[in-house]
């Protein structure tokens, strides 16, 4: 059941990635990546992981505008995959990306400063 559920996490991420590509405009200056899914073992809700990459100044609720669009996402994931049971999808924050960006940019200032 396990390699199912890791088999169903990949499809999902692979499909929803393509419909965040060619079928949303995602906000100026951001860049959107899906670096996680979690699949409920009965299928029922399926956890996206999502993490946003700011570049300039502004920085759009990004999260909030795909939970507003999660409707016309579970649409087109419904019509993409081929089984009788899609999960529901609920959008998260990735938090870690977004560390590791602070940490990568504190090296640098540290290490190009001196």
């Amino acid at each position: 059941m396990a390699d199912r559920i890791l088999r169903i996490n990949q499809l999902i991420k692979k499909e929803l990635a393509e419909i965040l590509l060619k079928e949303f405009d995602s906000p100026k200056g951001s860049l959107i990546t899906i670096t996680k899914v979690e699949t409920f073992a009965n299928l029922s809700q399926s956890k996206i992981y999502v993490s946003i990459i700011f570049i300039g100044k502004e920085r759009p609720d990004v999260i909030s505008i795909l939970k507003k669009k999660t409707y016309s996402f579970q649409k087109s994931l419904d019509r993409r995959l081929k089984m009788r049971k899609i999960p529901k999808i609920t959008f998260f924050q990735e938090e870690e990306t977004a560390q590791a960006a602070k940490i990568e940019e504190i090296l640098f200032n540290l290490r190009y400063k001196k």
